[in-house]
């Protein structure tokens, strides 16, 4: 038997990517287990799929002034030495980061005890947990053209993003039943993230007068984020976050509202769907899903609105262009040649196997 380690953690993000990897790396004969934090999003959605999960503590690596950059160091000592004791007894032939602060430790402890790593990146620039990751690591994947010429050209690939299966596998009539939706209006889907997003919540809460006129809104909103308020508000039905059902959803879905996490838009990329990216504003990220909706508006994939010139009229006027032209928008994303990313991430990850094999 073969024995693969996933990592990665912090955000959804992180994790269903290597959900998706899972059918195929079973299917290819692979025992697989998950290195994660002790609590975090990570160990919730890996725990729907029997996989051994193991906690190792961690620290996020910050930008900015905070006190626990003195303690978080520490931290990440002391999961380098609980990932090194795990991969020790676990001997895996291979291991796959989809990236995050916990990937750090375990990517470096693998490193440590030469097993070859295979890391994804996501965005089109490096974050900086990758970035610590990308010399030890054997090959890393990316989603953007763009990002290959940030990468050492020995270890950079192409793949895209592994987008699960089942998304592309949706009941139309179920997400109707769901909602409690009617057939004869199209339906706006809005995806906020797993840890939600404040400002957009709040700016289609108060375009929903305008927007119900002529459409359905199903609302991922995030954790604790439900407007108690408009529960019974007719065609308008909201979610914390929602698992299974998620396929029947986009299925359902004429057009959607998003942020510009790279996994989020690759899916729509992928399941082709005509979308409004809203990216996190450069004053509270990186700057990454700046760069993610640009790309996508570049490629016609998209219609880009920032969020410092979000406005109520704005997103109901943004809304109606895209429904009115979004055949446009399909042409382009069945144009763009989507790449079988999961083939090509198994095949890499089994030539890294069979290479410490045979070496």
């Amino acid at each position: 038997m073969k024995k693969i380690v996933l990592t990665g953690g912090g955000s959804a993000g992180h994790v269903t990517p290597n959900i998706a990897l899972l059918p195929s790396l079973q299917a290819a004969g692979y025992e697989v287990a998950y290195l994660g934090s002790y609590d975090g999003i990570e160990k919730k959605l890996i725990g729907d799929f029997n996989l051994p999960y193991a906690g190792i503590s961690t620290g996020k690596f910050r930008r900015y002034l905070d006190l626990k950059n003195l303690t978080d160091p520490f931290r990440v000592v002391k999961g380098f030495s609980e990932a090194r004791k795990f991969l020790k007894g676990y001997q895996p032939d291979v291991v796959f980061s989809k990236g995050g602060f916990v990937s750090v430790p375990v990517v470096r402890a693998a490193a440590s005890l030469g097993i070859p790593c295979i890391i994804h990146e996501s965005d089109m620039t490096p974050g900086l947990a990758n970035k610590i990751c990308i010399p030890v690591a054997r090959k890393v994947c990316c989603n953007f053209p763009e990002t290959l010429k940030l990468l050492p050209a020995d270890k950079a690939v192409l793949t895209g993003s592994p987008i699960r299966a089942e998304l592309a596998q949706g009941n139309k009539l179920a997400g109707l039943n769901l909602c409690g939706f009617g057939a004869n209006m199209p339906v706006i889907m809005v995806i906020g993230g797993s840890l939600g997003a404040a400002n957009v919540n709040k700016a289609v809460r108060e375009a929903l007068p305008k927007l119900l006129t002529d459409f359905q809104v199903v609302h991922l909103c995030g954790k604790d984020k439900i407007d108690n308020l408009l529960l019974n508000t007719p065609g308008y039905k909201q979610f914390e976050y929602i698992k299974a059902e998620l396929k029947d959803l986009f299925a359902m879905a004429d057009i959607v509202i998003s942020r510009a996490g790279a996994n989020a838009i690759c899916e729509l990329l992928a399941l082709k769907k005509p979308n409004i990216l809203i990216p996190l504003p450069a004053s509270s990220s990186r700057g990454d899903q700046l760069l993610n909706a640009k790309s996508f508006e570049a490629q016609g994939f998209s219609i880009v609105i920032q969020e410092d010139d979000l406005t109520t009229q704005m997103l109901v006027d943004k809304v109606h262009e895209l429904y009115f032209s979004r055949q446009t928008f399909r042409n382009a994303m069945n144009d763009s040649g989507q790449m079988d990313s999961i083939r090509t991430i198994v095949q890499l990850i089994e030539d890294a196997a069979t290479d410490r094999k045979t070496s």
